[in-house]
């Protein structure tokens, strides 16, 4: 098996594949050697081709559970190195003391790990495992193909591969597995080979966002979640990420049309940002920790959606994508690394499943993502459309949340976002039935869709957003104009 990439989806891929015995190339463009260890990794670690290392992560509950079910020893070294597991049954007990927990409630842990850690250990490992050959500085530039006699097909048998020193060769393998990432060229390479160029649908995130890594003190306990790992404050959206060895990050998004707020890309706005926002501020005190690292920028985002089938026939045989290189979404939401282990493992089961017929494997994988990764692309595609919306209601000068017009009509929109802004948010703090349904969706163990099928649910947050005026407020944060302010006086 030939995989293309050598980052968290082509490892993934490596570990899924080989626990089914077959054997494993991985060819990864970027020549950038090991570190000797996680901590070095975090340093000095220049992954070209993977700028997101340096940004936020979240490991998943359905992540962890492959690690849990399928590479307990892996989970193992990742643990030895300071990654810790953040459970739901915690989170629920210490907001609720008297729910009653279910069995299923312990699929819901997410591993607290930086990505750079996350990566280096799993590139060990898979090194380490004897099964896998890790070519790093080969570039792949190509497809190798013949025609299929049966389906008239392409069908491909490897790939043209490009040496560091300048040399050529074709790689043959069983499979070809494209998990090169959101910069693919596979829609360049399957054309070159007499196959049509996938469809493809994308729609931009809506959103750049920075990231900056923080040490907690010696001594000093992580301040308590008490409004969850994220906020969104319509104009800005937040996220605290736990990691290993006593290292979080903080990110922070707005929309790449607000110019004023881009000031949070620059060390001196994004501090200013994060202390006055009440969800970052305690974990940003001096007292508590110290940043370790520069502020860091992503922009250019989208949300993409690529299909290797049409009108119901593989575009090609032999080859495959997973991960990044085929869907990919909002890195706000921290599902990236998780899709693309889901991804993988979906592969493996499809290999055994069809051992030997690449049209049936080709279409078994292809319904697999349909039904257990393409929902998330979809929720995300709606959810940053509205998130739009919203940021330029509120550069407008306007209030999106108010649900009654001037004229004394209701805006339906206006009230889906109140709903979920204050009732959600009072239901998650009080009912564990609500909690436990958005926290299996939010760790990629239910469907999205699912949610729209429990009435129950959306009555007991209706409840709670007609009781919110007998509630304290949640917590939120300065207005747009606010923020602005405080940036202005920072950068000045």
């Amino acid at each position: 098996m030939i995989v293309v990439g050598g980052s968290v989806a082509g490892l993934a891929a490596a570990v899924a594949l080989t626990a089914d015995g077959h054997r494993v190339t991985i060819l990864e463009r970027d020549a950038t050697p090991m570190p000797a260890s996680h901590v070095e990794a975090f340093e000095r670690w220049d992954r070209r081709g993977s700028p997101q290392t340096r940004h936020s992560h979240a490991f998943l509950g359905r992540l962890y559970c492959l690690l849990r079910d399928h590479a307990p020893e892996l989970l193992a070294k990742l643990i030895e190195c300071g990654a810790e597991e953040l459970r739901f049954t915690d989170i629920a007990r210490r907001t609720m003391p008297d729910a009653v927990l279910e069995p299923g409630d312990a699929d819901m842990t997410l591993l607290a790990v930086r990505r750079i850690t996350f990566e280096w250990v799993l590139r060990r490992h898979v090194i380490d495992s004897g099964r896998v050959e890790f070519r790093d500085g080969d570039e792949v530039t190509g497809l190798a193909a013949e025609r299929d006699p049966i389906t008239g097909l392409p069908s491909v048998y490897g790939v043209h591969v490009t040496t560091p020193r300048g040399g050529h060769e074709v790689l043959r393998g069983d499979l070809v597995v494209d998990a090169s990432g959101r910069r693919s060229k596979l829609p360049d390479w399957l054309e070159a080979i007499g196959a049509k160029r996938p469809v493809e649908e994308s729609e931009p995130c809506g959103i750049f966002y920075s990231s900056r890594f923080y040490r907690l003190r010696d001594g000093v306990l992580p301040p308590v979640m008490e409004g969850g790992m994220g906020q969104d404050l319509g104009y800005m959206k937040i996220g605290i990420f736990p990691g290993d060895a006593r290292i979080f990050s903080l990110t922070l998004a707005a929309s790449p049309e607000d110019d004023l707020l881009r000031s949070v890309l620059r060390t001196p706005g994004f501090e200013a940002a994060a202390a006055a926002l009440p969800i970052t501020c305690a974990w940003v005190d001096p007292a508590v920790s110290e940043p370790i690292s520069d502020v860091h920028g992503m922009a250019n985002l989208r949300n993409t959606r690529r299909w290797l089938v049409a009108d119901g026939e593989p575009l090609a045989l032999g080859i495959v994508a997973i991960g990044d290189s085929l869907i990919h979404t909002n890195p706000i939401t921290g599902r990236g690394c998780s899709l693309a282990w889901v991804s993988a493992f979906l592969l493996a089961e499809a290999l055994r499943k069809e051992p030997e017929d690449a049209r049936a494997r080709a279409l078994l994988l292809d319904s697999s993502l349909e039904r257990e990764v393409a929902p998330w692309w979809r929720a995300q595609v709606q959810q940053d459309r509205d998130a739009l919306e919203v940021e330029e209601i509120q550069r407008r000068g306007e209030n999106p949340y108010q649900v009654e017009r001037a004229d004394g009509s209701q805006d339906p929109k206006a009230f889906m976002r109140s709903l979920l802004r204050e009732g959600l948010g009072h239901a998650l703090r009080e009912d564990i039935t609500v909690l436990r349904a958005f926290m299996r969706v939010f760790n990629l163990l239910d469907s999205p869709e699912d949610l729209m099928r429990r009435p129950e649910l959306m009555q007991s947050v209706l409840r709670a957003w007609n009781e919110r005026h007998t509630k304290p407020p949640l917590a939120t944060g300065p207005s747009r104009a606010e923020m602005l302010d405080l940036l202005r006086r920072a950068a000045a």
